[in-house]
């Protein structure tokens, strides 16, 4: 374990009353919950914070601010949580694949969890953009695995696994991963590129994403809001000032920043000055 926290106070952040048991029923449970509360952002990387991965610090943002974050940040606080309920949970590596095709190398930067249940074992990740899981996935393979959202599969081609996701007729890779461990200290590697590097994606790119009840997902990609039913059919809106911005955040991810926040975006206009 890598350390423990006030599970009352997380449980009351993200709305959820249920069994406090090391079981799958308490698993989909916390990760309805808290992928339907906490939302996946990376504000801090465009305002020029620091990301730090330790559990206080994870914690503090998370829950006693009222944040979100990203992979590092969402799935070691839902590390944390697990390991002090008393689940037997190890964080793995992955490669992101969403947008790319497999002949293109992308950097191991990405934390998602493995967890054992009475023999069995379940991928958990609470920290994947638009598309964080709202239950657990059992890590077997070809195997057609209905969520509260979208239908997963796990398949396995030479020593790779991917999680993929359907969309209509279509399997999409969400991440491709070895199953191997990410320590601490790898995370802290995966982090510091992500949250530092000028060409990261996290650094150029502005993305805010929930999901919401009835299958439904929100998100924010640069100056687009849209609003995505579970039929696959979504609204979106243009936003066109940081205020309206700020209210979006406020209203449909509960993110509370002050106008002066120092947002930097590149190639939009009204975030290009980072005032």
């Amino acid at each position: 374990m890598e350390t423990s926290l006030d599970l009352d106070a997380y449980c009351a952040r993200i709305g959820y009353t249920g069994p406090r048991e090391a079981t799958l029923e308490t698993l989909h449970g916390l990760m309805q919950a808290h992928s339907q509360t906490i939302p996946f952002e990376n504000l801090d990387p465009l305002m020029g914070r620091p990301i730090r991965l330790d559990v206080p610090s994870l914690f503090d943002k998370l829950v006693q601010q009222r944040r979100g974050g990203y992979c590092f940040e969402q799935n070691g606080l839902f590390l944390a949580v697990l390991e002090t309920i008393g689940f037997d949970v190890v964080p793995l590596s992955a490669r992101v694949r969403i947008g790319w095709p497999r002949d293109i190398v992308t950097p191991r930067t990405h934390m998602c969890l493995r967890i054992e249940i009475e023999g069995q074992s379940y991928l958990a990740d609470v920290g994947v953009g638009g598309l964080s899981l709202t239950s657990a996935l059992m890590l077997k393979l070809d195997q057609h695995q209905p969520t509260p959202h979208e239908t997963r599969r796990i398949i396995k081609e030479g020593d790779v696994h991917y999680h993929q996701v359907q969309f209509g007729s279509e399997w999409q890779d969400v991440y491709e991963l070895t199953l191997e461990p990410m320590p601490l200290i790898d995370r802290e590697v995966g982090n510091w590129y992500t949250s530092t590097h000028p060409e990261s994606r996290f650094r150029n790119v502005l993305m805010v994403a929930r999901a919401a009840p009835e299958g439904k997902r929100l998100t924010i990609m640069n100056d687009e809001f849209s609003i995505r039913a579970a039929s696959g059919e979504a609204t979106k809106t243009s936003i066109e000032s940081k205020q309206q911005l700020l209210s979006i955040l406020d209203e449909h991810f509960g993110v509370t920043l002050d106008h002066e926040v120092p947002l930097k975006v590149p190639g939009i206009a009204w975030l290009t000055d980072g005032v």
